[in-house]
């Protein structure tokens, strides 16, 4: 399974470029994922929404769509991570099940500030549900700190199959390592004055790395920390975030249509 999209769908730039001349702004949801495969939602990391609001959106994607939760900054922000068990299970139970198998994986986002604590940050993943609602959950960490550029941060999440996000970024550690059953990758080079967002070269090359960890391998120019890890087939997630925002969009939707994703 490979799904591509972008954060969130409701950016003004995007009117008239992604989205058509006088797309009414209730349409953007169902028209992005017309046309893209999976959406990360930047808004549950601002405030909790109510069970409503994910049955709303679950109801205007199509099939085979998924969303991608950015988890609470109440459960990241915090001096002490194993004191998050509150806002953990006040975000699980906000009804993000209600997304039923349109719920993608959960990010949960530390800020660049937060230096790796293994005790600390191995009873948060404790924290971690397996289920909400009766549905498997899938986590990821998207760590921001060189700090955890080590083998004893691999040695924690693997086992319990936890991804780190593989962050294309200048101004975040890149850590290509895969360490659960998925990848989930953020893209966040794209530039303003290439209509794709990534040039034709680069694209060729993201699709490329999505195959090989679509058939359980790792891209051979991305730098592994640890040991390479067993094959395995691996779901991928990638999205198109940051960098030239009103790009995003036409970045996922060239990498979809080299890959038929």
């Amino acid at each position: 399974m490979i799904k591509i999209g972008i954060g969130g769908w409701t950016f003004e730039p995007w009117r008239g470029v992604f989205y058509p001349d006088r797309l009414p702004q209730a349409r953007e949801l169902s028209y992005a994922a017309e046309n893209l495969t999976g959406i990360e939602v930047n808004g549950t990391y601002y405030g909790t929404q109510k069970p409503a609001v994910f049955r709303k959106w679950a109801s205007e994607v199509p099939e085979g769509f998924m969303f991608s939760l950015k988890a609470p900054r109440f459960a990241t922000n915090r001096k002490v991570l194993a004191e998050a068990s509150p806002s953990i299970e006040k975000f699980i139970d906000s009804g993000i099940a209600e997304l039923g198998d349109k719920l993608g994986p959960l990010l949960w986002q530390f800020m660049p500030t937060k230096k790796f604590d293994p005790d600390d940050f191995a009873a948060f993943l404790d924290l971690l549900p397996e289920k909400a609602g009766g549905i498997t959950l899938r986590h990821v960490v998207d760590v921001r700190h060189d700090s955890f550029r080590t083998a004893a941060f691999l040695d924690l999440v693997r086992p319990r199959n936890v991804a780190v996000v593989y962050a294309h970024s200048d101004e975040h550690p890149e850590i290509a390592d895969p360490t659960a059953d998925f990848v989930y990758a953020r893209l966040m080079k794209t530039q303003e004055d290439i209509e794709t967002g990534y040039s034709a070269k680069d694209l060729d090359a993201w699709a490329g790395r999505v195959r090989v960890w679509e058939r359980g391998d790792v891209p051979e120019d991305l730098e592994l920390i640890g040991k390479k890890p067993a094959k395995t087939k691996r779901d991928c997630f990638i999205y198109f975030i940051s960098g030239a925002k009103v790009r995003a969009p036409a970045a996922a939707v060239a990498l979809i249509a080299r890959l038929g994703a």
